[in-house]
C-alpha cells in the first residue's frame, strides 16, 4: 500500500482509505457486524491507515466498530469523523442558518459523542458533514469558528475539515479562508467537476483532499445491471430509481472501452486509479462492507495511474447530474 500526505496536516495516509458509511447499519440495507469487523481487519492487514466515519452512520455505530478494531489491533490508525447538521438535512441549503445546522452547543455535543464512540481523548480530524459557503457570512460564523479553536486548544480535536455536497464548488471560499485542513469531495469517472477549481485551489492552500463516492454509489464497480434491485431500506433504490440505472449502464459500456487495459483490468480498479491520478488527492475512501471488497480495492494502489493523454480521453465521459435529489 502506497501513502500520501494529507495536506498541511503532515499525516501520511494510505492511498486507499476505508469508507465507513456502509458498516453503520443505516441506509445500505442489511449489514452484519461480524462481517464488517472482518472487513475492517482485512483493511488494516492490507496496509490501510485511514478510516473515515461519521456520527450519522448509524448514530455512532460505525465509529464504535472502528474503535473496536483499534482495540483489537492494540493501536489506532488515522480516523476522520463528522458532525451531522442539527436539522439532519443533506445536502446543505444556502438559505439554512448556521443556528439551525451547526450551533456551537451542537458542535460540542457531537464532538463529545464521537470521542466516546471512538474511545479516544482527541479526534484527529473532525468535519462538518455538510457545507455551504453562505455560512461564512452568517452572523454566527465567528462563534462557530471560535468553538473549533477552543476544542483544539482543549486537545479534543487536532484538525478541521468539511465533507462537501455534490457540488465541489460549494466550499471554495471555505478553503480560501484557511479554516479547514481537509475537504472530502464527491469525485469519480462520471463527476469530474472537482478538477476544475477545487483541486487547484487545494494544492495552492495545501489542503488535503479525500475523495468519496469513487464508485458512484456502486455503478462504477461494474457489478450493477439494468435489472439490479435494491432492498427498500437501501438508499440506492431511490438513487438509481426510474431509468437512472439503465442510463448509467449504457454509459458504462462506452466508458469501459476507454479506461480498461494494461493499467486496469476491471472497472472498479479503473475508478480508483482515476482518482489517484491527480496529485491533489491524498486518499480515496470506497465503502468496504466485505473482505472481498477490501481485497479488490487495495490492488489499485500500485503507482500505475492514468497519464495526461489518457485523462484527456476520460474527460469525454464527464457526466454531471445529481441523483441524490
Amino acid at each position: 500500500m502506497r501513502s500520501r500526505t494529507l495536506g498541511r496536516t503532515g499525516i501520511e495516509v494510505s492511498e486507499i482509505g476505508f469508507g465507513g458509511w456502509g458498516i453503520g447499519k443505516s441506509m445500505w440495507g442489511k449489514t452484519d457486524d461480524a462481517e464488517s469487523m472482518r472487513a475492517l481487519h482485512a483493511a488494516w492487514d492490507a496496509g490501510i491507515t485511514y478510516f473515515d466515519t461519521a456520527y450519522a452512520y448509524g448514530r455512532g455505530h460505525s465509529e464504535r466498530l472502528i474503535a473496536r478494531l483499534f482495540k483489537e489491533k492494540g493501536k489506532p490508525a488515522t480516523v476522520s469523523t463528522k458532525i451531522p447538521p442539527k436539522n439532519m438535512e443533506w445536502p446543505a441549503h444556502p438559505w439554512t442558518a448556521l443556528e439551525v445546522a451547526f450551533p456551537p452547543d451542537w458542535i460540542i455535543s457531537c464532538v463529545e459523542k464521537s470521542l466516546r464512540n471512538l474511545s479516544t481523548d482527541c479526534l484527529t480530524l473532525e468535519q462538518f458533514h455538510v457545507w455551504t459557503d453562505t455560512w461564512l457570512k452568517d452572523p454566527l460564523w465567528p462563534e462557530v469558528a471560535e468553538t473549533f479553536q477552543r476544542l483544539k486548544k482543549a486537545g479534543k480535536i487536532r484538525f478541521v475539515g468539511a465533507s462537501l455536497n455534490d457540488d465541489p464548488n460549494s466550499a471554495l471560499e471555505l478553503v480560501r479562508s484557511g479554516m479547514v485542513d481537509q475537504v472530502q469531495v464527491l469525485f469519480n469517472l462520471f463527476d469530474q467537476r472537482a478538477i476544475d477549481k477545487l483541486f487547484p485551489l487545494c494544492r495552492e492552500k495545501n489542503v488535503g483532499v479525500v475523495v468519496r463516492c469513487p464508485f458512484d454509489e456502486g455503478s462504477l464497480t461494474g457489478e450493477l445491471r439494468p435489472d439490479t434491485r435494491f432492498e427498500p431500506e437501501d438508499f440506492r433504490s431511490h438513487y438509481f430509481g426510474g431509468d437512472r440505472l439503465g442510463d448509467t449502464c449504457r454509459r458504462l459500456q462506452a466508458l469501459e472501452k476507454t479506461v480498461l487495459g494494461a493499467k486496469a483490468k476491471n472497472l472498479a480498479i479503473a475508478a480508483l486509479k482515476y482518482c489517484l491520478s491527480f496529485d491533489a488527492v491524498s486518499t480515496v475512501i470506497p465503502g468496504m462492507r466485505k473482505t472481498s471488497h477490501v481485497q479488490k480495492n487495495v490492488l489499485a494502489s500500485d503507482g500505475q495511474y492514468y497519464d495526461a493523454e489518457e485523462l484527456k480521453a476520460i474527460a469525454s465521459h464527464r457526466w454531471v447530474r445529481n441523483f441524490y435529489d
